[in-house]
């Protein structure tokens, strides 16, 4: 594997309409952002991306773009990202945007053009079929929201347009030579900007199964899984290839791809030398236990679970290339409230599942406030949901039996709100986030879990991440920590995360993954006690006693 940039990196995410509010309006913006840039240095962040921060109506909260080539005026200007970009390099920091090409905003010029003459050039831009009043449909795809992809186009409903995700993100038609063109275009011209690169959003969904073809129904609405069209659709490679060809290669970008139902043998297609993106996300622990049927039927994940979608994944991988591992991001629910058991959730299991995750092979991102360990927010009325697609499943819920609290409590798990509240930078009104109302609600705990307390305090979750961020830098240990091997330890023991990073070095990762006490026999004498989330380590020749949640890292 060819050495980048990039590898020995930490990675952190930004939302920024919760970031940090810089003028009153209650939206976080990039004058925000980079008056927290040192705080993000101190962290030890080298690579930040910001979500979508485009013109847009905001059907999607700003993955549906209206103008690729400019900033939402509730963000700030291009003047504002520049100054960031410039402000970043000051820092040996590097800035990454969302790249959302698979759709844009049906207020995107192409698509008002397209509604204008559907027969014409800008027709082509997008996937327009013929529509007749009670005629069937081209296919029976469910959309990523509920309900059917297609939608009458405005102002013929004689046609028809395609949208995955919601009714005002037409998909864009790839198999069009000129939209792939508009693409490595406005691509390149924000490269040319001092951008870093991308992160790539849904971007497996831009090849469709041609020509359109009907799945097996599995609700009553008569639809199916898009999944099961993705799975069947071939040659995204061919339209990847080219993108990467284009432009990230250009530039030695960074690229991180969205995607979720790679195939193993097409991993080295992916990330590895001269692959389509530098790298991908490791959605195994997210995805697991997902329903078909919706969120009420998906299963919560335990800690077994949890470790063997780490090792599988890092097996996967192998040699090829670096996943990008994460607890959480935008589209997840926080991640302390969702892998670590009901009711036991402390400041040393929140500090064992960021050693797990931190330490294995890849890229880490940490994503806004996961630093100080935010959790999710309590059951909320469903008046006070924000996100359009815990809106569906709640629906789903009912649909499904369930009564309205018991629908609200099934939501409230992963609803998209949870990682979408605002960064809580200190105990005071709205957690210090804005001097305004704040677009969505501040999570009630922001006076006891919030960035200015745990900078205080020796003991916290932020200086344990600091700690960790520290750890994988350290020249003696970088080499291990960076290239050095996954190796699981003592795989099958019940709730035990253990494995080493060998390279230069032998490290061992030991997490306690349950409240109970566990005994441990290490593989050889401890040299060193690298990291500890507790005052002290209980070792007594080979043997290790771990408390409740422990987390050591030990130079073997």
């Amino acid at each position: 594997m060819e050495r980048k940039w990039w590898h020995d990196k930490v990675a952190y995410q930004i939302y920024p309409k919760s970031f940090y509010d810089s003028n009153g309006d209650g939206i976080g913006d990039l004058q925000g952002i980079i008056q927290k840039l040192d705080y993000l240095k101190d962290l030890g962040v080298d690579i930040v991306w910001i979500s979508p921060i485009y013109p847009s109506p905001f059907a999607d909260q700003g993955y549906d773009i209206s103008d690729y080539y400019n900033i939402d005026p509730s963000f700030g200007t291009l003047k504002d990202m520049d100054e960031l970009i410039r402000e970043a390099k000051k820092r040996d920091m590097y800035i990454l945007m969302d790249l959302v090409v698979n759709h844009c905003s049906d207020e995107h010029e192409w698509f008002e053009k397209a509604c204008a003459d559907p027969d014409g050039e800008y027709g082509n831009f997008f996937y327009i079929e013929d529509r007749k009043e009670g005629q069937e449909l081209p296919c029976n795809w469910r959309s990523y929201f509920g309900g059917s992809v297609w939608e009458p186009l405005p102002g013929h409903p004689e046609k028809q347009y395609m949208h995955v995700f919601h009714k005002k993100q037409p998909d864009l038609n790839w198999e069009n030579p000129v939209v792939r063109e508009e693409v490595y275009k406005n691509v390149n011209w924000w490269l040319d900007k001092g951008l870093a690169g991308f992160r790539i959003d849904a971007i497996i969904n831009i090849k469709k199964k041609l020509p359109y073809k009907n799945y097996p129904t599995d609700r009553e609405d008569g639809l199916c899984d898009i999944a099961l069209m993705l799975e069947d659709a071939e040659g995204v490679g061919e339209f990847l290839g080219e993108l990467q060809r284009r432009t990230f290669s250009q530039y030695d970008a960074f690229s991180v791809g969205e995607v979720f139902n790679e195939k193993p043998e097409e991993l080295p297609d992916f990330i590895g030398d001269g692959g389509y993106f530098s790298s991908i996300f490791n959605f195994s622990t997210n995805v697991w236990g997902g329903s078909d049927k919706g969120w009420y039927d998906c299963k919560r994940i335990t800690p077994d679970a949890y470790k063997k979608c780490h090792f599988d994944a890092q097996r996967k991988v192998g040699n090829h290339g670096f996943y990008s591992n994460i607890i959480e991001n935008h589209d997840q629910p926080r991640g302390v409230s969702y892998y670590i058991p009901e009711g036991e959730v402390s400041l040393e299991s929140k500090k064992m599942l960021a050693a797990v995750y931190f330490l294995l092979r890849g890229l880490p991102f940490i994503y806004q406030g996961q630093e100080i360990g935010m959790e999710n927010l309590p059951v909320i009325p469903v008046e006070q949901v924000d996100d359009i697609s815990a809106l569906d499943q709640y629906q789903v819920s009912l649909d499904a039996g369930f009564t309205p609290e018991e629908a609200l409590k099934i939501i409230s798990l992963r609803n998209r709100d949870n990682a979408r509240t605002p960064v809580q930078w200190n105990a005071e009104k709205n957690a210090g986030f804005t001097q305004g109302t704040p677009w969505l609600m501040v999570n009630p705990n922001y006076t006891e879990i919030n960035v200015a307390a745990q900078e205080q305090d020796e003991n916290s979750v932020l200086s344990f991440y600091k700690e960790l961020i520290a750890l994988r830098k350290n020249p003696e240990y970088k080499e291990t920590f960076v290239y050095g091997d996954v190796i699981p330890f003592e795989e099958d023991r019940h709730n035990l995360m253990a494995y080493h990073r060998k390279g230069e070095k032998d490290l061992l990762v030991l997490g306690n993954f349950q409240k109970e006490e566990q005994k441990v026999t290490l593989p050889s004498e401890g040299k060193n006690i690298l990291l500890n989330n507790y005052p002290n380590a209980e070792i007594t020749g080979n043997q290790v006693k771990l408390k409740d949640y422990q987390v050591l890292v030990i130079e073997l």
